[in-house]
């Protein structure tokens, strides 16, 4: 990324292939209709059951091709160690005075309840996330690059109990994005795991497009309400 390159959405995730599974859908559409979108990180996936992080750097970079987006930063913070930490919120918000994006999408910043818990690092990254855009904003924060202010933070990976107050839809990319999935074979493509985890990912995107009566779609929270102009196109879209 240069100095002059403006991003219009980044996709922040803990592990090498999160943001594949929670937003690769919402990506490739973005980039079909000529939106930059990029990329942020924060372990290198060293305690997946499969791969190292060599092999899973290399599935990123094979991934983030079939997305569309640019690889903006990948940190070694620590896969299952992941904490927030000033340091960290510096690095990120860096990033985002940088890029100057207008939407970060991020995991969900707070633990479930049930019998399945959400992972720590994803809490920790969307909490992450959160604290960069808030300094990124701060004129007294010493960065290189002006102070930006980020307009909308979505959520994705949400936790039991937690419905998407938003769903996007993402049959037109659908094919797409088993494509990027399966650019991560160490993950979902490895013989050695028991559980077909691209089928389940499928269930997945289609249980958000019963949701929002499409064939599939990824979901997410907005904390604040999302502004809607016309409400007689919310009618549209469900009847399109």
């Amino acid at each position: 990324m240069n100095d002059t390159t403006q991003y219009d959405l980044i996709s922040i995730g803990a592990h090498p292939d999160d943001i594949e599974v929670g937003t690769g859908g919402v990506l490739i559409g973005l980039h079909e209709r000529g939106y930059r979108c990029g990329i942020i990180i924060m372990t290198e996936g060293e305690m997946g059951t499969g791969g190292t992080a060599e092999i899973r750097a290399q599935e990123v970079k094979d991934a983030a091709k079939i997305l569309g987006v640019d690889i903006l930063a990948t940190f070694d913070w620590g896969d299952t160690r992941l904490e927030d930490s000033y340091d960290k919120r510096l690095a990120i918000a860096a990033i985002i005075r940088r890029a100057k994006p207008r939407i970060i999408l991020a995991p969900y910043p707070h633990v479930g309840h049930g019998r399945r818990q959400s992972h720590p690092d994803h809490v920790a990254s969307g909490i992450i996330a959160i604290n960069a855009c808030n300094l990124a904003s701060l004129k007294k924060v010493d960065l290189p690059d002006p102070p930006h202010l980020v307009t909308r933070i979505f959520h994705y990976f949400l936790p039991p109990g937690v419905q998407p107050n938003f769903v996007v839809d993402i049959t037109p990319q659908f094919d797409q994005w088993i494509a990027a999935l399966s650019a991560h074979r160490s993950q979902f493509l490895n013989p050695e795991k028991s559980r077909d985890y691209v089928e389940q990912l499928t269930a997945m995107a289609r249980s958000f497009g019963l949701l929002s009566r499409c064939k599939y779609g990824q979901g997410f929270y907005a904390v604040e309400p999302v502004l809607v102009k016309d409400i007689m196109g919310l009618a549209e879209e469900q009847n399109a």
